[in-house]
This record gives structure tokens, sequence and C-alpha cells, in this order.
């Protein structure tokens, strides 16, 4: 079984170490010390580093990592190629997300998700790649995935997103149950959660859609309230 884990670090950025007992894979590493000193106490093998996107705020650990730890990383296009990296015998399935950049990949172990800035707890990334609908596209992808699905993003903006939730759906009483579980020791959600609070993985749901009609939106579509939503700030 695979272990990961959550370091935080620049206020709201997280990286991750994906690890089992003998090897271990850094995904944005920008806790450069912190990572690399958990790596040495558990005498751990690092057999690459990786991002979810090319962001300097994600990938400032790699060149630590390179020089101290003999190692390399994968980019963009090593990662969408293979499509899954195996580590002691599990794989790490690797999902083309493109969206809030168009090098955004995500990665799967297990039931765990490191999602970066494609898809937040309590919302998702800004647009940068300019491409909505390939947005609507990654995020109808990963709301496939099992409800039981853990996300782990690349920031904690869980207090402004459940603010905007809060804005979007007055009367969700599942929104504050969701900040009663925030710890920001730890942060992270299921998809199940997103699913109660989410308002980009809730545009199909009847009062949303009524708040778009009353904003005078199109709604006509899954994908017309999905790019409505995107307007509202």
């Amino acid at each position: 079984m695979l272990n990961v884990n959550q370091f935080r670090y620049g206020g709201d950025n997280f990286g991750y170490l994906i690890h089992g007992r003998k090897d271990a894979v850094v995904i944005d590493g920008g806790a450069f010390k912190e990572i690399f000193d958990f790596i040495q106490y558990r005498k751990l093998n690092l057999l690459f580093i990786a991002n979810t996107h090319g962001h300097y705020d994600h990938t400032s650990g790699n060149s630590h990592f390179i020089r101290q730890s003999n190692t390399h990383a994968l980019n963009y296009h090593d990662l969408i190629k293979e499509r899954k990296i195996e580590l002691e015998g599990e794989n790490i399935n690797i999902y083309n997300t493109p969206g809030h950049t168009d090098d955004s990949v995500c990665f799967h172990a297990g039931k765990i998700l490191i999602s970066g800035d494609t898809l937040f707890n309590g919302t998702i990334g800004n647009c940068f790649s300019g491409d909505l609908d390939g947005y609507y596209e990654t995020i109808m992808k990963l709301m496939s995935l099992p409800d039981e699905t853990i996300i782990y993003a690349g920031h904690d903006y869980v207090k402004d997103a459940m603010s905007f939730a809060k804005m979007i759906e007055p009367d969700n009483e599942d929104i504050p149950v969701y900040l009663r579980k925030y710890n920001p020791n730890h942060v992270l959600s299921t998809l199940a959660d997103e699913f109660r609070v989410n308002p980009y993985l809730r545009f199909n749901e009847a009062n949303i859609i009524a708040m778009l009609k009353l904003r005078g939106l199109p709604c006509e579509t899954n994908r017309d309230r999905w790019r409505s939503l995107m307007t509202i700030d």
C-alpha cells in the first residue's frame, strides 16, 4: 500500500510525497527541506520528482532535489506519454487535466487524487489556459471518479471557497459541516464532500440553476451552467 504525506509551504501551497517501504516520488516539492528531511529519516530512495503543472510555486523545489538527491524531474510530456508510474508494484495513474493550465495533470494513487490547481477542496482553479471547454471536460472526468476519492489539492483555499459557496447557495446546510471538518494541519476532502458543497461540481442542482436564471446567465445545458458559474466572482 502506498502512503501519501502532505507538506505545507509558502503559506497556502501543498507538496506531496508518495512512498512505499523503500521508494518515493515527490509531487510539487516546494517544501524541499521538510520533504528531504522526511526522506532521509525514513531512508527512502527518491526515484524522481514531478509536478501537477509548470507554475513556479509548484516547481520551485525541483532544482533542490536534483542537486541533493541525484534524481531527475519528469516533465509534462513524459507524464502524459507514460500515463502511469509504478511504485513498488502499485500504479500511480496520471490524468491529463487541462484547464487551469494546458500542462495540468493529476496523480491518482489508490483512493488518493493529487489534483494540483485543477480541483481544490471546495472550489477549482482559475482557467489560465483560456480553454473553458477543455476545463469543463476535465471536471467531468474527475467527477466520474468514485465518491470515496480523497482530494489532496495544490493550495489551501477552503475558507475563501466556502465563503463563495455560501454566496452561491446561502441555504446549503452542508457548508458549515464541511467547515467543521476542515483541519489546516491536514487538508483533504472526499469527492462525496465536494459534491455537497463545491459549486463547480453542483452545476446541475436545482437551486444553482435557479440562481443562474435569476442572474440572467445561460443555463440550458450542463456546459452552459458550468461556464456561467465560471463568470461569477
